[in-house]
């Protein structure tokens, strides 16, 4: 096997990008405090072609060169707001008519596979992901439509923010695209 080279790739411009149809999955981070785990969610929702992003609360924003040493250049490219409170990019989201789902261990969670079963592609869907040590605040998971929780068996009780929001993405994003995953 030889690696592919860059120009194999054949990776879409920024301008294309922009002009490209997104995958109807927005990303919505509750008091991120880390701006390398920002940067991380920018890219993901690059490489899956995603709506965008909420930035909420205590997020640091672009321009920013601590996101763009992890993002390298996504920033610029995926639609982003910023809100001061979470909860009013849900009731914004809201009422473009999106489900939205807390990535959060609760009571009642369900599982990404439960998420897919329930959703078929072109539907409006919004994750949010909470503080790294906090998590997700409670009213915000109260606003939310329910919240996907990722079985793990080992010691730890949490992944990294950037590594469960790629994870979601990802699953969420070939699901509402039609791709296998």
């Amino acid at each position: 096997m030889i690696k592919l080279t860059t120009q194999e790739m054949n990776r879409l411009t920024p301008e294309a990008f922009r002009k490209a149809p997104k995958v109807p999955l927005v990303v919505v981070l509750d008091n991120i405090r880390s701006q390398h785990n920002v940067g991380a969610v920018f890219r993901t929702a690059d490489a899956f072609c995603l709506e965008g992003v909420y930035l909420c609360g205590i997020c640091c924003c672009p321009p920013n060169d601590e996101i763009h040493k992890t993002a390298l250049g996504a920033e610029q490219t995926v639609d982003w707001h910023y809100e001061q409170e979470t909860l009013d990019a849900i009731r914004t989201l809201h009422e473009q008519g999106y489900t939205i789902y807390a990535v959060e261990q609760a009571h009642d969670s369900i599982t990404m596979d439960d998420v897919k079963a329930r959703h078929e592609v072109g539907d409006k869907l919004a994750i949010v992901m909470g503080h790294e040590v906090f998590g997700v605040q409670q009213e915000v998971v109260d606003a939310c439509d329910g919240c996907i929780e990722i079985p793990q068996y080992g010691t730890k009780h949490s992944l990294n923010v950037s590594v469960t929001a790629g994870i979601v993405m990802y699953e969420l994003s070939t699901a509402l695209r039609g791709s296998k995953s």
